[in-house]
């Protein structure tokens, strides 16, 4: 099965939190409403700063994508 490489995610019990799953490695879930990030394996391979450039990039990509599936979302 092929994954997407990020999904949206939604919670009732935290009706204020947009969260965007990242699947591809490092796997992390990002709360857009405060982009606090929790990963869900060590990034083993990566030096510290070396986590922390791609980080900054994969928080970008991931508020494109949300921003994204709201465009799709309001279109339909």
């Amino acid at each position: 099965m092929e994954l997407p490489k990020f999904l949206l995610g939604d919670n009732t019990d935290f009706p204020e939190d947009i969260f965007i799953i990242h699947l591809d490695y490092p796997r992390f879930i990002i709360n857009l409403k405060d982009d606090e990030v929790e990963f869900m394996e060590e990034a083993e391979d990566l030096d510290e700063g070396e986590l922390n450039a791609e980080m900054e990039g994969l928080i970008v990509l991931a508020n494109e994508f949300y921003d994204r599936e709201m465009e799709r979302y309001e279109k339909e």
